[in-house]
């Protein structure tokens, strides 16, 4: 028996009637969300950049929100950096994720934020974690929570 979770992407009615454990909102669907289900086990998460989208999954009833970019990353010229998180983090007042730009040279400012826990898709690929290497063509882009308060 295994502890990972199933979440689907942007489709609650349809992460329902699978019996699924919960459903992914990203950050650009501002949709109100249904909620005519059992609540209990289905988790709702969602992901946020700035103050603007976190006030809008507050609104959704977001049970954990990934808020990003924590650090530099190549697709963005800006990153929100500790302070910045902290105070979004806070904002949100319920757990929440970091994601975005973490190695190994920053791993350690994780302990030192608001966060339930980091996920990362590069450091992991890059990284030898529990002995193995993740390949990007065979395995599943996948991070859990490393690091957890």
């Amino acid at each position: 028996m295994t502890n990972r979770k199933f979440y689907l992407a942007n489709n609650i009615k349809l992460a329902v009637k699978l019996n699924l454990d919960g459903a992914y909102i990203p950050s650009f669907n501002n949709d109100c969300i249904p909620f005519r289900f059992n609540r209990n086990k289905f988790r709702v998460i969602g992901s946020a950049h700035n103050l603007k989208e976190i006030s809008e999954k507050r609104k959704q009833k977001i049970d954990m929100l990934f808020i990003s970019p924590l650090f530099k990353i190549d697709k963005k010229k800006n990153f929100l950096g500790p302070v910045k998180f902290n105070i979004l983090s806070k904002y949100f007042n319920k757990q929440t994720i970091a994601l975005g730009g973490i190695n190994k040279q920053n791993l350690n400012i994780i302990n030192k934020i608001n966060c339930y826990g980091f996920a990362s898709i590069s450091y992991i690929e890059k990284s030898k974690l529990n002995g193995y290497r993740f390949n990007k063509k065979k395995d599943w882009k996948i991070s859990k929570s490393l690091s957890s308060r």
